[in-house]
């Protein structure tokens, strides 16, 4: 599937093409501090696939509970999150974040990981009273 996103304030464009079968949630601590949410959507595209095309990211380098060291992308005007990816040589995987992308609504998640993490209400969302607009 092609998709094509950008940082809130436009400054950062991109476009990839991915599986939409790849779409997880994450619910590790790095995810929930990183997004300041319950958890972060991504789906992956390869190195081939990934394209940006207009501005500069800024990279910060966070390493993972595994000790893995993961890069990742954002807009430094704004902070949108990007991506995140491997640091070093080597081809790339990135895990695009579904908020910047255009056709997010068409990327629904197709499994979680690091659910041991997850915040205890998050199996309880469909029952928390809502409202279609802020009043």
């Amino acid at each position: 599937m092609k998709i094509d996103g950008s940082c809130h304030c436009g400054n950062i464009t991109f476009e990839a093409e991915v599986d939409p079968d790849n779409v997880g949630i994450c619910h590790c601590t790095d995810c929930q501090a990183l997004s300041a949410s319950a958890f972060r959507v991504g789906v992956t595209a390869s190195e081939d696939d990934f394209k940006i095309l207009s501005g500069e990211l800024k990279i910060y380098v966070k390493t993972a509970e595994s000790g893995t060291p993961r890069a990742q992308g954002f807009c430094g005007d704004c902070g949108t999150n990007i991506y995140s990816t491997s640091v070093g040589d080597g081809p790339k995987v990135y895990r695009l974040r579904t908020g910047a992308i255009r056709q997010r609504d068409q990327l629904p998640p197709q499994g979680q990981i690091w659910f041991r993490s997850a915040q205890s209400w998050v199996t309880e969302i469909g029952s928390i009273p809502r409202r279609e607009m802020q009043t």
